[in-house]
């Protein structure tokens, strides 16, 4: 009987003691979340010197400058910010670097996956420290919305390139809104590489694909309408034959293509004509991304893609960023993060930027 008593004595106390637990617990309350005083920023970051550098239009078929004089830019990507300030190589060294290839222009790609798991407004610091630091340098920047796949079924050719329609559209609004007047950032990539992957990722027609970026680039233009939108074709980036009968109906973009040599067999020229090469009398066109890898004791002789591919682009005048200043991304131009010296393909690519291939 005691025992009894005792162990009702017993669960009484625990009793009591969870009560008071969870009555502590539900006065510590968390800090309101005033929901009501958020909203979506709308004004530009103030930057003293977002003027700096000379703003970039298109008219008719070409870039050029606040004078009108046609601007061929030569450039390269860098790797995706986050990966480069997670490896502890993300500063004006870097940038420095970049500047010494003779670079006009950086190509920034931001991957889906670092752009969430960073977070937009922790991302975009890393976003302000290169537009500072390449407007130092005198370079301009393409910021790349840097995915793979089909975007009209939301399937992509893996994790690190997964997004959505409306995560597409807010981070395009986002980056319009923060770099509005800010002539260093003189392209918009909207989307990296579309892509079907020979129907494993779904359909989408042309018309599909065009009716997308048209609405992505009048949501742009309701916040910035200097930056230059740049639209990629299907087929990873490579196609501009719809083109011929179906351009996209804005004014004002550019046309984006990543001629890699694998897409067409030699004789390539001929080739590259059919495919996107037409497009550049009519239209402003930037070949974002191309690059190639090169074997011990290889060189890069005459009939070489590199050197066919910068005589063909500069012959029609298409600007270009090769890919990609990294040590492990391919196909590399960087040897190491700790020396910077440049694979071969980087030292052709530098020769390339200063203008001594392609004459």
């Amino acid at each position: 009987m005691k025992n009894g008593i005792r162990l009702v004595a017993v669960m009484f106390a625990v009793s009591c003691w969870i009560s008071t637990v969870f009555a502590e617990q539900a006065q510590e309350k968390k800090p309101y979340h005033a929901w009501w005083n958020e909203g979506f920023g709308r004004m530009p970051r103030n930057n003293p010197s977002a003027k700096k550098l000379p703003l970039i239009q298109v008219k008719g078929n070409k870039f050029v400058d606040a004078e009108g004089k046609t601007v061929l830019f030569r450039g390269l990507s860098i790797s995706d910010p986050d990966k480069i300030e997670h490896q502890g190589h993300w500063n004006k060294e870097h940038f420095e670097k970049v500047k010494e290839t003779g670079a006009m222009i950086v190509r920034i790609p931001v991957h889906p996956v670092a752009w969430r798991e960073r977070t937009p407004q922790e991302y975009l610091k890393l976003l302000d420290q290169a537009v500072e630091w390449c407007t130092e340098l005198g370079m301009y920047i393409i910021i790349d919305w840097h995915t793979i796949g089909n975007l009209k079924m939301e399937l992509f050719q893996d994790p690190m390139y997964d997004t959505t329609h409306h995560e597409t559209y807010q981070f395009w609004r986002t980056i319009a809104a923060h770099f509005n007047g800010n002539n260093t950032v003189a392209f918009y990539e909207l989307f990296n590489e579309p892509t079907l992957y020979r129907g494993q990722l779904g359909s989408m027609a042309w018309s599909e694909w065009k009716k997308i970026n048209e609405d992505i680039i009048h949501l742009i233009r309701a916040y910035d309408k200097e930056t230059i939108p740049l639209v990629a074709g299907l087929d990873w980036a490579y196609d501009l034959t719809p083109l011929h009968d179906d351009p996209i109906n804005v004014d004002g973009i550019g046309y984006v293509t990543h001629p890699y040599s694998n897409k067409r067999s030699q004789p390539w020229p001929p080739k590259w004509d059919e495919d996107f090469g037409f497009a550049a009398g009519q239209y402003p066109v930037f070949a974002t991304e191309f690059g190639f890898g090169l074997r011990a004791g290889e060189t890069v002789g005459e009939d070489h893609y590199g050197n066919q591919i910068i005589k063909y682009l500069e012959s029609k005048g298409i600007s270009w960023c090769a890919w990609v200043y990294d040590p492990e991304w391919g196909p590399r131009m960087l040897e190491s993060w700790d020396t910077y010296k440049l694979t071969g393909a980087g030292e052709f690519f530098k020769q390339a930027m200063q203008g001594k291939i392609g004459k």
